[in-house]
């Protein structure tokens, strides 16, 4: 067996990856190489702060079974997909996107990009809709692997105090006993903000309703002057969110397709499910692709940039706590199971379709 550990070369250690990538370095001895920003330490996770450049010299540096690497930064990127051939080592790529972007730019990384689909000897990916994306362009190689796009599941699913939740609302404006409508994300267009307040407009809610938007970005000025019923709460932290996803009635994520974004997946969506939280995304979002969102089951679906029919849905949950309550159940259920562990076990199962697994318990 290889006693050289592997390593995962990704751009930043978000803090949702921060549980994911220690439960796979504890079951499979693997170090990160993060190129942008490494985050705070993480006990028993050993984090290469560098550069792209620092990155690839890393990886060729002989001192790795194996290299991870995401579809991002293209010195990191093709440097390391040559740096482990140069060393004959296994190479496993990560992969968010669903669709190539469509700039004339991205055209010219379409062919480079499917050529790393089919020579990685495995591919990890966001999930169901991003593995037929791949599989697509891997001539019936197999080897494609889901990691499950996961949330601190302790933190976002921890039952929130009923003070809480009342101090959520009142920031909201909202009362008691109002609909409290929920976005959180970048107030930017591709994360479909003008068809969302299109839709709160057209869908002439009771006079108490609320819609607050959580988040900050160019059209914040444009939502800030939407209305009476429209407040603009600002970029909050991760541990304000549960009390705000608990006093939330129904959370929206309604992203559109760009030529430079398709949502990979959008991990609100699990956040506020852990809440028992129903959800109304649109079919641009990754989890409605990937299959966590199901319409009827734990959300409601929408066309992207559809205005009329996100509002007729919002009405729908309006008029119904019954079919809120059902729909979030089912969200807590299915939620509950895209959990850091999962990513780690998908990742893992990547490794060892390329042979370079270490087969150890995870911690």
């Amino acid at each position: 067996m290889d006693p050289r550990p592997a390593c995962l070369v990704t751009g930043i250690v978000s803090p949702y990856r921060r549980e994911a990538f220690r439960l796979l370095a504890a079951a499979e001895d693997v170090e990160v190489i993060a190129w942008e920003r490494a985050g705070p330490p993480v006990r028993g996770l050993t984090v290469h702060r560098t550069t792209q450049a620092g990155a690839v010299r890393l990886a060729a540096s002989g001192r790795y079974r194996a290299v991870i690497c995401g579809l991002n930064g293209r010195t990191a990127l093709l440097g390391s997909y040559l740096a482990a051939r140069a060393r004959r080592v296994p190479f496993v790529l990560w992969v968010g996107i669903w669709a190539h972007p469509r700039t004339p730019a991205h055209a010219l990384s379409v062919l480079p990009t499917r050529y790393l689909y089919r020579r990685a000897d495995a591919v990890a990916t966001y999930g169901a809709h991003v593995t037929r994306h791949v599989e697509a362009h891997r001539d019936a190689r197999g080897g494609v692997f889901a990691a499950a796009q996961a949330v601190d599941v302790e933190h976002f699913g921890a039952p929130v105090r009923e003070d809480d939740v009342a101090r959520a609302r009142r920031q909201a404006g909202v009362g008691a006993g109002d609909l409290l409508v929920l976005f959180v994300g970048r107030l930017e267009g591709e994360k479909g903000v003008e068809v969302l307040l299109e839709a709160w407009r057209e869908a002439d809610l009771a006079p108490g309703a609320r819609l607050a938007l959580a988040g900050a970005g160019p059209l914040e000025a444009e939502a800030r002057q939407a209305g009476s019923g429209v407040r603009v709460l600002g970029y909050l932290d991760a541990l304000e969110l549960p009390a705000l996803y608990a006093a939330a009635d129904v959370l929206v994520l309604p992203s559109i397709r760009t030529a430079t974004f398709t949502e990979p997946w959008g991990l609100v969506v699990n956040e506020a499910m852990l809440q028992h939280t129903p959800v109304i995304t649109s079919d641009a979002v990754g989890a409605v692709a990937g299959g966590l969102v199901r319409d009827g089951r734990n959300g409601l679906v929408f066309p992207a940039g559809d205005s009329a029919a996100l509002g007729v849905r919002l009405q729908a949950l309006s008029r119904s706590p019954e079919l809120r309550e059902r729909l979030g159940a089912a969200a807590r259920e299915d939620a509950s199971q895209l959990t850091p562990s999962a990513w780690a076990q998908g990742m893992r199962s990547a490794l060892a379709h390329a042979g370079a697994s270490r087969g150890r318990a995870a911690c």
